[in-house]
């Protein structure tokens, strides 16, 4: 009999947790052994945000919150934008606003207001001099920030990831939806060269029908962990499992494969090793007390498309190891590669009539380094022609920093559809909390939230607006 009552005990428990989840429009459930989160109906004050174009605004005023590694760099880089000025400026110390504030008067900039302690974001976003809240912070404060200001009526850019979790996935969704403003995910690798020649080869079909991608975000932070302020960043790794930091590598082959554009990530299963080298760096810093480092050294995430297609995510950042975002494409004539070195591998029959010595290629092994810099040169992507060598002189990850922001500034200044939307934020920082859920369930397989609502095939393909 005892045995019996702890058994509908148990019952009882699993069902309060399925009745929770189910009381958590944003939250999942479990099914026939996979985690199936809900994706909630569109409340009838909200629009969609695909293809949205705001009206153009002739010179787009700018407030950056966060000064510090990334922060400062990018206000250093958008000083040679055209159509933009910086308006105001914001950190928790005073410090780094009056550091901003030198650069600008060496560059012959005017004088940006300056608001600094934990709320000072919130006055600069109540101003009404303001276009675009430009976000380096933590990744913590990204969503909150971020709707304050698209509720104040101003478009937002967000530093990577823009969410840490599916209710601030859905957050950033809802908001942009109904304030109809943008909500731009700066995702800087989806700008580097290489990333967008592929891109350009993808789609003039010389890969054929793309069958599986690869991205990942492999760097050893070990010489890095200090300058976070308050050791932000250790302690998120500390305390969660999963990718944690995901966008870099899932960001340019997710537009590869037309991703909410004609195509939808549906199911994804992630697995991680323990922390060795994880748990050595926390105890090195002696700041922690005796705790269990949560985040593996290495994690791997497999996703699956609604159209049959693949991706490998992987995030490492405490082991010694060459950097690398993986980004391989493997299509039905092709393949593409760019770390550890970068390389082609395409068949004769998929460049005849092309400027290229082709003879001898075979797919089947890499094209000499003169060919692929031959083709890499013929398909570079018609949306960087003009910028290409401004973007080198400036700089920023090699330029594609430069590209980024200056894409941002000409699509909000001609009122064209910015390159990336809510839609791409959400799914790509959806992988953080994701993957912590599928490994905390041994594994188990997710079928991943829809943050369009059913329109993922409404779109056909990605573009890059152009007012020519």
């Amino acid at each position: 009999m005892k045995k019996i009552n702890v058994i509908l005990a148990v019952a009882a428990l699993a069902a309060l947790a399925v009745s929770c989840q189910k009381a958590d429009p944003y939250g999942y459930t479990i099914k026939n052994n996979q985690i199936v989160y809900n994706t909630p109906e569109r409340p009838a004050d909200q629009q969609s945000m695909l293809g949205f174009a705001a009206e153009p605004i002739e010179n787009v005023r700018i407030g950056f919150v966060g000064l510090g590694m990334r922060g400062s760099g990018s206000v250093d880089i958008i000083t040679y934008v055209d159509n933009c000025e910086i308006v105001a400026v914001c950190d928790l110390y005073q410090d780094r606003v009056e550091a901003i504030q030198k650069m600008l008067a060496e560059r012959g900039k005017p004088e940006a207001a300056g608001y600094w302690g934990e709320e000072g974001y919130k006055q600069l976003c109540e101003r009404d001099d303001i276009d675009l809240v430009y976000l380096a912070v933590p990744w913590q404060l990204h969503t909150p920030i971020a709707v304050y200001a698209m509720e104040h009526g101003k478009h937002v850019a967000i530093e990577v990831p823009a969410a840490t979790s599916i209710q601030e996935c859905w957050d950033l969704v809802n908001t942009s939806e109904r304030t109809r403003k943008h909500c731009m995910m700066l995702e800087n690798c989806c700008y580097d060269f290489f990333e967008l020649t592929c891109l350009n080869m993808i789609q003039q079909g010389l890969f054929g029908d793309i069958v599986h991608v690869e991205g990942s975000y492999c760097h050893d932070l070990s010489p890095y962990w200090d300058r976070y302020q308050g050791d932000w960043r250790m302690v998120y790794n500390k305390d969660h499992h999963g990718d944690v930091y995901p966008t870099h590598g899932i960001g340019p082959i997710c537009q590869d494969l037309n991703i909410h554009r004609g195509d939808k990530m549906d199911v994804l299963v992630a697995m991680d090793s323990d922390a060795f080298a994880g748990q050595a760096a926390a105890d090195a810093r002696g700041i922690y007390g005796d705790i269990k480092y949560a985040n593996g050294d290495n994690t791997s995430t497999l996703i699956r498309t609604r159209k049959g297609k693949t991706i490998l995510v992987e995030h490492s950042v405490v082991t010694p190891r060459p950097y690398s975002r993986m980004y391989q494409v493997q299509g039905t004539k092709g393949f593409a590669n760019k770390y550890p070195n970068e390389g082609l591998a395409l068949g004769a029959d998929e460049l005849k009539g092309e400027d290229v010595a082709y003879d001898n290629l075979n797919a089947e092994w890499y094209m000499s380094n003169e060919q692929r810099d031959a083709i890499m040169e013929q398909y570079k992507h018609p949306m960087i022609a003009d910028i290409e060598a401004k973007a080198k002189e400036v700089g920023g990850h090699g330029g594609m920093d430069f590209i980024m922001i200056y894409r941002l500034i000409y699509c909000l200044h001609h009122g064209l559809p910015l390159d990336q939307d809510v839609y791409d934020a959400a799914e790509w920082s959806s992988l953080v909390e994701l993957t912590e859920v599928s490994i905390n369930h041994g594994s188990m397989p997710v079928v991943m939230p829809d943050f369009t609502r059913g329109e993922w095939d409404k779109t056909d393909g990605i573009t890059f607006a152009t007012a020519k």
